[in-house]
């Protein structure tokens, strides 16, 4: 059923379309801070453990947040590793194990680029689909993810 909430039906689908693609990148950052918790190894073992543990532990939270907010709108939200994987904005790297300074540089990046992405898809939510809602949601999940970047940036400084 179409939720009738003052947005069309050509921008809920737009909604939709644009909270799957966040969503996915959310996935696919939860994933990758799972890896690298499980494989962290060296002097910061415990430290870089528990950081990692926290910060995927908060992205189970957003990545809720996002699917609620599917659903919210009337729409179904996606759930198997294939759909997040060719939606993401986020680059994989199998098989690949970095050191404890790379991993911290690598979810540095993905952070950042979320940021990056996130700005835009707030302004889309707002101008385009005029979706106060989801634009609000996206401020949030840009902010988490500002904070997320400033702390493992303080790692490399």
């Amino acid at each position: 059923m179409i939720p009738k909430i003052g947005i069309t039906e050509d921008h809920l689908q737009k909604a939709y379309s644009l909270l799957s693609v966040v969503l996915s990148d959310e996935m696919t950052l939860y994933v990758k801070t799972r890896k690298f918790h499980w494989n962290v190894a060296g002097d910061s073992f415990m430290e870089l453990h528990k950081l990692f543990e926290e910060q995927y532990t908060e992205l189970e939270l957003i990545i809720d947040l996002v699917a609620e907010r599917i659903g919210k709108l009337g729409g179904k939200a996606i759930g198997t590793m294939n759909e997040f994987s060719n939606l993401s904005r986020i680059k994989e790297n199998p098989g690949k194990y970095p050191v404890q300074k790379s991993m911290i540089s690598e979810l540095l990046a993905d952070h950042e680029t979320i940021i990056s992405e996130l700005r835009k898809d707030i302004d889309e939510s707002a101008d385009e689909i005029h979706d106060a809602g989801t634009a609000d949601l996206l401020t949030k999940v840009l902010q988490q993810h500002e904070t997320f970047a400033w702390v493992l940036r303080r790692y490399l400084a």
